[in-house]
């Protein structure tokens, strides 16, 4: 995609709208609050007027000037369930969104083979709230994820094959990947690891 989408779109609060404030006239500005976002004007405290959003339906919020580049209509903001991203003015006919951040990257594949399937790979993702996780490359035919960096090796206790980087106070410790057994290791056998 040849063009760049203005980033200061998504700064805090007080982005005006086209849309005119019905009480006196003024701008209407997005603001957020505890309920999401909300368009208030922006001659507040002197005119109270509000315009509640749309129970976060996916409703659009800005027209953002830059082609999908999947079918070239225009992407634009959305308000959903779990915050804005941009998508598809097209929608439903097209499907593309990114988050807010840019396009999702590719997630590159570890050298760490899944310890459950055997088949796939572990790769970086990131949860709705933007916490990274690590995941089988085979989903939704495997399931296996781990919160914290894997780690090729073997649990000394159970045999499990996949570690696990965890920070404590004491520095870095390596603990079976296996919920079940959560062993960490001792410090001459994460050391050789390494």
């Amino acid at each position: 995609m040849s063009s760049k989408i203005d980033q200061q779109l998504f700064s805090s609060t007080g982005k005006a709208s086209e849309e005119p404030c019905p009480k006196c006239g003024k701008p209407l500005v997005i603001r957020h609050g505890k309920h999401g976002p909300f368009l208030g004007c922006s001659d507040y405290p002197t005119c109270d007027y509000i315009k509640t959003s749309h129970n976060n339906d996916g409703h659009i919020v800005k027209e953002l000037g830059v082609p999908c580049p999947e079918c070239g209509h225009e992407l634009v903001l959305r308000q959903g369930r779990y915050g804005m991203f941009i998508g598809c003015s097209n929608y439903p006919d097209c499907h593309h969104i990114e988050s807010i951040d840019g396009p999702d990257e590719e997630p590159v594949a570890s050298d760490i083979v899944c310890p459950e399937c055997g088949k796939g790979h572990l790769i970086e993702r990131k949860n709705r709230f933007g916490k990274m996780f690590y995941a089988c490359d085979q989903y939704p035919k495997c399931k296996f994820a781990v919160n914290q960096p894997p780690v090729a090796g073997v649990c000394e206790k159970c045999g499990f094959p996949l570690l696990v980087e965890k920070k404590t106070a004491q520095g870095v410790k390596y603990q079976c990947a296996d919920r079940k057994c959560g062993h960490i290791q001792s410090q001459e056998t994460s050391s050789d690891e390494q």
